[in-house]
């Protein structure tokens, strides 16, 4: 029972470690190089986290409890996929097309963290007409008595748009390593139970360390924000670096590993 423990809070490191998995880093990049405040880029972590783990447990789920064989043309499919959403990335972001979409799709984005808005009010008789600045938060949320109340706020500032992106990319990215997750657990946990605790564990390691990724990749993006000239080279970068890394993962899993060819040959990983 010790052992069994021991592996699954192993779990939690390792999930935490995968969140460094290159391809990850890349396409946090482009989505966290377009905001401006730590806060913001942690939350787009846990949310990417969340989309991760969800796939992670539904496929990996589904290979532990059902015995799901995925074949080898699926499984390269669903890597390929990875490749092809990291050239998406790059080009957006190269293209300046995400700037746009945030600029047209989440306008409380760019309007700053409140809004001023004035109100007329009677006094003694007399109107007066006076501002106010109003925080966006959620509806009977209060942030200062709720341990959940700080991510309610910064998630309702993203907008719906820029929360919705991290969540997708999180899913895809949980699709193309689901498999070997579960087959690695089921190689060492012989119990679907303790197997599927594994992988949510792992799960919350993976939101849990791109969390912190992601929050100490706001910084450079943030303090870049005050120098549009380095905020603009940080962007494009971050942009070639997203499309060079999909091109590469595309060129490798179409051709190298055969997804376009007679001879496809995939192993998990």
């Amino acid at each position: 029972m010790i052992g069994l423990l021991s592996i699954i809070v192993l779990g939690f490191f390792l999930g935490m470690r995968h969140a460094t998995d290159p391809d990850h880093v890349v396409a946090i990049s482009t989505i966290v190089s377009r905001h401006r405040s730590m806060k913001h880029a942690a939350v787009i972590g846990g949310l990417w986290g969340i989309g991760h783990t969800i796939t992670i447990l539904l496929v990996g789920s589904g290979i532990i409890l059902f015995g799901w064989v995925i074949p080898a043309r699926v499984g390269l499919s669903m890597e390929f996929s990875v490749g092809l959403m990291l050239i998406v990335l790059g080009v957006l972001n190269l293209t300046g097309v995400l700037h746009w979409i945030v600029d047209n799709v989440s306008p409380g984005h760019l309007t700053g963290e409140a809004a001023t808005r004035s109100h007329a009010h009677g006094v003694s008789g007399s109107d007066h007409i006076y501002s106010h600045v109003h925080d966006h938060e959620f509806p009977g949320e209060d942030s200062n008595h709720s341990s959940l109340g700080w991510f309610y706020r910064e998630f309702g500032r993203l907008g719906l748009y820029n929360a919705l992106r991290p969540l997708v990319v999180g899913l895809v990215h949980g699709l193309a390593g689901s498999a070997a997750v579960a087959l690695l657990v089921l190689a060492t946990i012989h119990n679907p139970k303790w197997a599927v605790a594994y992988l949510l564990l792992f799960g919350v390691g993976t939101v849990v360390g791109m969390t912190v990724i992601t929050a100490v990749m706001g910084a450079p993006f943030a303090y870049a924000e005050r120098r549009s000239r380095l905020s603009h080279r940080l962007r494009v970068a971050s942009g070639v670096i997203s499309l060079a890394f999909g091109l590469f993962i595309v060129y490798q899993i179409g051709f190298i590993n055969g997804l376009f060819t007679d001879h496809a040959h995939w192993t998990p990983r």
